[in-house]
Order: C-alpha cells, then structure tokens, then sequence
C-alpha cells in the first residue's frame, strides 16, 4: 500500500495565495506524485472556507479537485479529513451524532455534509470516503490535521484565545485522559461562528477577521524596515500578550521561527498524551511547517507517548512566513508525507526547487 498524506491546500482563498488552484507547475507536480498511489489522504483545510461563502470557494476549487480525481488510478482511494478552516465538511453530521467519534470515524460524504458530496463527486464519488478526527493509515501510522493543538498552544492566535475564552465559559478539558468530543465543545462553536460569517460576506470582500493573525505576524517581525506603527505595535505587543494569558491561559510574544515550532510540536504532543494516540508515527499538518526537515533536531518531533511527529506542511505560498533562498523555507508550500509499505512515512517536498514566480497567482490582465 503506498499512500500520499497533503494537508492544507486552502483551495478557493480569496487572497490568491493557493499554489494548486491554476493549471501549472505546482499542479502539474501534485499530480505527477500521484503515479502508483492507492490512497490519498486530503488531512484537512483542503478549503478554504473562512473568506467568504462556500460556494465560491468550491466553485474556485473544483478544476484542483477534478484533476486530482482524473490523475488517481481507478482502483484508488480518497480519504477526507476535516480541519478547521473547512470543518463545515463534517460540521452538519457533528452536530447530529450520538456516536461516540473515537479516534477515527469513517462515514459518506453525503452523510458528512452536503460540501462534502460534492467534493466526492469531483474526486470520484465512489472511491471517496470522509474520516475524523483521524484516519488511520497503518496499524502504527495515524494521520489527524492537528487543530486540537490550539487548545494548548502557546502562540496568541485568534483561534487559540478564544478557545482559552471557551475553556473558561465552561469547555473546560477534564484533567486527565480525553476524547475528541472534549476538544470538540471548546473548538466546534467558533468554527460554526466562523464559517456562518464568512457566508455572508460581502461580494469581493473577505469575512471579518479572516487574514488578520497573517497580517500582524508580518508587521511583528517584518524585515527590519517597519514603519513607526509598526515598531510601536511590536513593543506594545509582550505587555497584551502578558494580559491575555491572565485571562486564557498562559501565552507567548515570541514569533520567532523556533518557537513556532516548538508550539506546534510540544501542543500537538500534549493533544495526542490526552487522547491516548498509541502509535509509532503521526501524520498531521495546521501549522504549515514542514518537518521534520534535515536541519531539523529529529529527537524533537516525538511526541510524549513516543510517536515520531510528521507534517506536510502545505500548499499556499505565504511570504509573511518565508525566510532565506527560494525552497529553502520550511513553511515552502509543496509538503506532502508518503507512507508505503512497512518502512517509516518520509516528508517529500515537492516544490522545493520551483521558483516563486512559479507559485504565485496569474495576473488576470
């Protein structure tokens, strides 16, 4: 069994910044990955569903996800894992259920959502199956997108405050073990909120609030040419922070790369301790950081009950998020993690040598 585990695609955002949607190179290299694969897992944010509504980030998405459909073999499979940016693929089913969700719950994509049956019907309705939180991949390899992390994380983020403000009305996590539907009470509700405003948005207008954390990142650490606004925004910036984490729970100022990454990891970790994810490896992404890379200090990405850590990192091209030469960064869209046969999952990057004036949107003039 070969599968391809991609994360965060973002397909059908309205800044342009989702490398997959035209019809080029990075398309074209998706799907050349996709030659002898009997499983690809799509592990959440596929759409991008927080800019405006549905509709339009399905309709932008659908030539992406038609040819990802014709590219797969006829006898292979399509996972679909929700993430936060496109919940709504399981949020109508969620909102049913009395199952109990586990770590891994397999249904339709017509009993999913109706987003979700149509999606299907891009990719091959017949061999597309919707799964979550997780999916397993392997007795010992689980693949899950890694929103959860945000209930412990500790870079300031909008959705990581107001879990912290959930938390405090009364989602409280229990003190010990959990399951997902205990992440689900704090989480699932600022997603609905999200997602019922970004479908009201205004025509050419982005959802409130959609953007906004990209966009004061930028302006924190800028390229050491930042207006005085921007100077005074970054020194303000511990004493709001310190404020905050009175109210949600302990937080961090610094945005620097390593300790992006060392959140991700160390929250990631504390969500798999508590819902007792016994496995060798886990697969996820949200964080957009591809890793671990070979630079990296491998004996970090473990987590507590020992599973060695995997992200694919992503496929938007963010240039708030990119250092060094072209390829180099580990927020370079184009991750993606292979599980096949018996051997341990492996990150490929395959992107990594296409030139940004590859990845970026077409000019429409």
């Amino acid at each position: 069994m070969r599968a391809l585990v991609v994360s965060d695609l973002h397909l059908g955002g309205a800044t342009g910044a989702d490398v997959l949607r035209h019809d080029g190179v990075p398309r074209a290299r998706l799907l050349e990955a996709l030659d002898g694969v009997d499983v690809l897992v799509l592990l959440g944010d596929t759409l991008e569903l927080r800019h405006g509504p549905a509709r339009r980030a399905l309709a932008a998405a659908a030539p992406g996800l038609q040819a990802i459909g014709d590219a797969l073999a006829p006898g292979a499979e399509v996972v679909l894992v929700a993430g936060n940016h496109d919940h709504a693929l399981v949020g109508p089913w969620l909102d049913h259920t009395t199952r109990p969700l586990g770590l891994e719950t397999r249904l339709r994509p017509a009993t999913a959502s109706p987003l979700a049956r149509r999606m299907a019907d891009l990719l091959g309705a017949q061999r597309t199956s919707v799964a979550y939180p997780g999916v397993w991949l392997r007795d010992d390899v689980y693949a899950v997108h890694g929103h959860y992390l945000d209930v412990h994380g500790t870079v300031p983020t909008f959705e990581r405050i107001a879990a912290g403000v959930m938390l405090r009305l009364g989602a409280a996590l229990p003190e010990g073990p959990c399951v997902a539907e205990d992440y689900e009470r704090a989480l699932a509700p600022l997603y609905a909120w999200m997602h019922s405003a970004a479908q009201r948005a205004p025509e050419g207008r982005m959802a409130a609030g959609s953007g906004r954390a990209a966009r004061t990142y930028e302006m924190l650490q800028g390229d050491g040419h930042r207006p005085v606004r921007s100077r005074l925004l970054a020194a303000a910036f511990p004493l709001g922070v310190k404020g905050l984490s009175r109210l949600v729970g302990p937080l961090q100022s610094d945005l620097r790369g390593h300790a992006l990454r060392r959140n991700g990891i160390v929250a990631h970790g504390e969500a798999l301790r508590r819902l007792g994810v016994d496995a060798a490896h886990v697969v996820y992404g949200h964080t957009h950081r591809t890793g671990p890379l070979p630079g990296d200090d491998h004996g970090e990405w473990v987590a507590p009950l020992g599973s060695r850590l995997h992200n694919c990192g992503s496929w938007v091209y963010e240039t708030h998020f990119l250092s060094g030469s072209e390829g180099s960064s580990p927020y370079w869209p184009g991750g993606a993690v292979v599980v096949e046969g018996d051997a341990d999952p492996r990150v490929v990057r395959l992107l990594e040598n296409v030139p940004a004036a590859a990845l970026r949107a077409p000019d429409p003039a």
